[in-house]
C-alpha cells in the first residue's frame, strides 16, 4: 500500500498553548476467509496441571535419555526456567510407579481431588520408601 507523504506544516499554537495535529494512518485490509470456519469439537476435560507435571517430567528424561539435551541444565536453558524448577519437575519421577500412574491418568471428569496440588504431592516425594509414599497418598487422596 502506498504511503501517503505527508507535507511538513507547522500548526499555529492556540490561545491555551495546544496544538492540533492530524495523521493519516493505514488500514490492513482483511483476508477474506477461503472456506467457512470448522465447528469447535466438545470440550475435552480439563487436565490437572499435577497430570500435565508428571508428563513433562517423563517427556523431559526422554530426551536427556536419548541424548537431545545434555542434562537438566540443558532443559532449564531450553525453557527459560531455573534449575531449581527443572529440578522440582524431575523429582516427580521419585514417586511409585503405581502413584505416577495415577496422577497421569487424573483429570476433572473422573474425580480429582481439588487438594491434588504439586505442593501436596512434592511432601510425598520427601519419602523414601515407596510402600510409605502410597500410604501418604492414599491418604492425601481421601481427604
Amino acid at each position: 500500500m502506498p504511503r501517503k507523504v505527508l507535507s511538513p506544516v507547522v500548526p499555529a499554537p492556540r490561545e491555551d498553548g495546544s496544538i492540533q495535529v492530524e495523521v493519516t494512518l493505514p488500514v490492513r485490509q482483511r483476508r477474506c476467509a477461503q472456506a467457512a470456519p470448522e465447528p469447535l469439537p466438545a470440550r475435552l476435560p480439563r487436565i490437572p496441571r499435577i497430570a500435565r507435571l508428571m508428563a513433562l517430567a517423563i517427556r523431559f528424561q526422554e530426551m536427556v535419555n536419548r541424548g537431545e539435551v545434555r542434562d537438566y541444565a540443558d532443559i532449564a536453558r531450553l525453557g527459560y526456567v531455573t534449575r531449581a524448577r527443572v529440578t522440582q519437575i524431575m523429582n516427580l519421577l521419585l514417586l511409585a510407579p503405581d502413584i505416577q500412574e495415577t496422577i497421569l491418568f487424573f483429570s476433572d471428569g473422573c474425580g480429582t481431588p481439588n487438594h491434588l496440588t504439586e505442593p501436596a504431592v512434592r511432601t510425598i516425594l520427601a519419602i523414601p520408601a515407596w510402600s510409605e509414599q502410597r500410604t501418604a497418598f492414599h491418604n492425601l487422596t481421601l481427604t
